[in-house]
């Protein structure tokens, strides 16, 4: 059979042909770079780039990187599911009181939220799941076992028989925290030595070399250096023209530590430059600029968000660091001021694209696992408080401000009839 092709089209052609060419040499060369581990656990995450997504392995002792197929870029959404385990539940072909949900990454350009989650299927051990959902509720499961990955191992992981309150292996925290910064993936978490408290720095795509240092901190509520504790959450960040790890512990210290001392072997001690409340651990932290320059979010479990200027943070990074205790309870705090932020009770938050943040949390009254958008900048979501201007009598007055605000927000959360009062 012979074909005709005009000019054009024949140009098009070759064109897509040496794309999808040099496509399939790279994911070769890709898949060649480390060998593929079976996943036998899934919990902290990040992406790397649009298509390629890491995953920490407490289990296996091992980190996967997972080479998605593309999807296409997507128009900014709200997402408003108020109960996103049934949708979630359903495509794992199981009920939602099995889920036990482990971390979420926005996938960049996309819309869609990853969610790495643990099922009980009435065995000891549970089944490691990863699914993404879009706002509209529709979710899709990753084949965690065909999907193309590479894997790299963790060779000095706690051992799975020590715990912690009697039914947390220390093992769980291996890996606390990942983050990807210029051609290397920065790995927070434990080890088993006596300095357990470990940085771990895989170069990407792995190759097989990591270094490791162990982090010590000054911590201000117990008035300690801390060996153990690890690094729960973290950010790299440019501090005085230096590239630096912002490190949050648990009860609360905020940490610097330039990138260029964690060599391998390295014993580090990071700078304290904020102790930001005890009783309290980091959820998360984001980094954004929304035109008042670059700003970091940190998300507590026990207690209201930090909102911190990167300023402020390179400010206090200059200083000599805190190293004296809190006075409690009358002076809490130390160092580095924050900005009280009302985002209590949220399980993970990611950032969803340039104008949101995404939040997964359980609802006070149902227990209901919801995934739901929050603009940054406003930082709270109108539809969970009830005051003055939700009165359906309540009428704005010509100078009130806030009628535009509250049309945008009501409208974004799903109420168009009731945004309707506030229309500018």
């Amino acid at each position: 059979m012979q074909f005709m092709i005009a000019g054009a089209s024949a140009t098009r052609l070759v064109r897509a042909l040496l794309r999808i060419s040099l496509a399939a040499l790279a994911i070769g060369a890709w898949a060649e770079a480390a060998t593929a581990g079976t996943v036998h656990s899934v919990g902290i995450m990040t992406f790397v780039d649009a298509n390629t997504l890491v995953i920490g392995d407490w289990r296996a002792g091992e980190i996967h990187a997972l080479n998605l197929p593309p999807v296409p870029a997507t128009t900014p959404t709200t997402f408003n599911l108020k109960n996103v385990s049934v949708p979630i539940a359903r495509a794992l072909h199981t009920s939602p009181d099995n889920l036990r949900f482990e971390d979420m990454a926005f996938r960049p350009g996309t819309e869609l939220a990853y969610i790495t989650l643990s099922v009980v299927r009435g065995t000891a051990t549970p089944e490691p799941a990863l699914v993404s959902v879009d706002a509209a509720g529709k979710v899709r499961t990753v084949d965690l076992k065909m999907t193309p990955s590479t894997s790299a191992e963790i060779n000095d992981a706690p051992a799975s028989d020590k715990t912690f309150w009697r039914d947390a292996p220390e093992s769980t925290y291996t890996v606390t925290d990942m983050v990807y910064y210029d051609g290397k993936l920065y790995v927070a978490g434990l080890s088993n030595a006596s300095f357990a408290s470990t940085l771990r720095i895989y170069n990407f795509p792995f190759t097989g070399a990591v270094t490791a240092s162990s982090i010590e901190m000054y911590h201000a509520v117990h008035n300690q250096l801390e060996t153990r504790a690890p690094i729960r959450k973290m950010t790299v960040l440019t501090l005085n023209g230096e590239p630096t790890l912002l490190a949050a512990y648990t009860c609360t210290p905020l940490v610097t530590i330039p990138l260029k001392d964690l060599i391998d072997g390295a014993h580090i001690r990071g700078k304290t430059i904020a102790e930001l409340g005890w009783g309290s651990m980091p959820v998360d932290m984001v980094t954004f600029d929304i035109g008042q320059g670059p700003m970091v979010l940190l998300i507590n479990s026990h207690k209201s968000a930090d909102l911190l200027s990167v300023a402020a943070i390179a400010q206090a990074s200059s200083q000599p660091g805190l190293s004296t205790p809190i006075k409690w309870p009358a002076e809490p705090l130390l160092g580095v001021k924050s900005t009280y932020i009302p985002m209590p009770g949220v399980a993970q938050l990611g950032t969803q694209d340039a104008q949101y943040l995404a939040a997964l949390r359980r609802n006070e009254a149902s227990g209901a696992m919801e995934l739901v958008s929050i603009r940054k900048g406003a930082f709270l979501r109108l539809s969970d408080f009830v005051n003055e201007y939700d009165f359906a009598d309540y009428k704005y007055s010509p100078n009130d401000t806030w009628h535009s605000v509250h049309h945008l927000l009501r409208t974004e959360e799903g109420y168009p009839d009731l945004a309707a009062r506030a229309a500018p």
